[in-house]
């Protein structure tokens, strides 16, 4: 089927939701609202790069009848160049349009929750952790996006035996879903006395946030705690109980196991406010444990595991004695890991999304 026939009838799919967003009846109901404003954006740049694929392939084709029907050799030249200008352009213009035209995953414009766990290898694995959350905030500043630390617990030696904390911005999840998974280090720790290399490793978990209604909580069934937060923070600390602590009995839907959720959260020194992010994480969790099977069914559809959301998959090798970065997904290996460390990420993010891109066009047979 020709590309351009798939895109009939999207102006007045256009019209008809840019029309919805305004109506009051739409606002009033959140779910439907989000949906379609999602829809909005989303088609509005598959028309734009629709626009300028069409304009191209008829300005192609208006210069190619001037080349084969102009006599003049003037004429007939500046043809040749706009051909030559123009034709280059077309498949990347019309891949473009192919990723545009598969279906979008709905969770790629969430933010996030991370969560950053030392594995194995004791101290050198949670200094391991704090490198990597270093990373991530270097990346973040570049990339503006923005991260508040919702709990952690630190390493005897440094660096953090768990980290978790949320991330906003722009197709945050689109971007750092990539990122799930067990990170291995190969290095000499500061420990080692003998100079041997020792192979220590970290889980990494990117969560997308849920939305209040895309989750049912019955709130009546939290167990709440409070608790004095310690840490830097002057005259305040172990004198408030500003830290929470919630429980709650999730039931499983797929299978009708029942399991204890925990979750504390000392992020503010304002106790309401950490009950409203400890809840926004218990959304988080439950949607995130909801979700694990529509990720599972599309693995099970995969070749490759570029984002299968698998954690404990090994996905990436960080070997500091030969400077090198080896990504086991798609086999993507630079020798810059100093800059990688310092949040120098956004090639191998790049790469992963082009694996992916060509194995989501493959399966859609365009």
């Amino acid at each position: 089927m020709d590309i351009l026939s798939k895109i009939e009838g999207l102006d007045a799919k256009f019209h008809e939701v840019s029309l919805l967003i305004t109506d009051p009846s739409v606002i009033a109901d959140q779910a439907r609202y989000v949906r379609l404003n999602r829809e909005y954006h989303e088609l509005e740049k598959l028309l734009s790069a629709a626009t300028t694929y069409k304009k191209a392939v008829k300005d192609l084709q208006e210069a190619r009848d001037l080349f084969h029907n102009e006599q003049d050799p003037e004429m007939k030249e500046m043809a040749r160049a706009e051909i030559d200008a123009i034709e280059p352009t077309i498949p990347a213009l019309e891949e473009e349009l192919k990723l545009l035209l598969l279906p979008q995953d709905p969770e790629d414009g969430k933010n996030v929750v991370m969560e950053i766990r030392g594995g194995t290898g004791g101290d050198e694995a949670a200094i391991f952790a704090g490198d990597l959350f270093r990373m991530y905030t270097k990346y973040f500043e570049v990339h503006g996006f923005k991260y508040t630390i919702s709990s952690f617990t630190e390493g005897t030696a440094g660096g953090f035996k768990e980290i978790i904390f949320n991330v906003t911005g722009q197709n945050v999840y689109g971007t750092l879903k990539y990122e799930s998974g067990v990170h291995r280090v190969q290095r000499v720790p500061a420990t080692e006395t003998q100079g041997r290399v020792h192979t220590s490793a970290a889980t990494v978990a990117v969560l997308p946030e849920a939305d209040e209604f895309e989750v049912h909580i019955n709130e009546g069934e939290i167990k709440w705690e409070t608790f004095r937060s310690g840490g830097a923070g002057g005259q305040n600390v172990n004198k408030v109980e500003s830290g929470v602590r919630l429980r709650y009995m999730w039931k499983n839907p797929n299978t009708g196991e029942v399991q204890e959720i925990l979750i504390e959260c000392t992020e503010t020194r304002d106790q309401p406010k950490n009950k409203e992010r400890a809840l926004s994480r218990l959304r988080t969790q439950i949607y995130d444990k909801e979700h694990q099977k529509y990720i599972d069914d599309i693995a099970a559809k995969r070749k490759t595991m570029v984002s299968t959301g698998d954690r404990s998959a090994k996905i990436r090798t960080y070997n500091y004695p030969q400077g090198r970065i080896t990504d086991h997904r798609i086999g993507y290996t630079v020798y810059n890991l100093s800059a990688f460390m310092d949040g120098d990420i956004q090639g191998v993010i790049d790469a992963l999304q082009v694996a992916e891109n060509a194995e989501r066009l493959k399966e859609s047979e365009l």
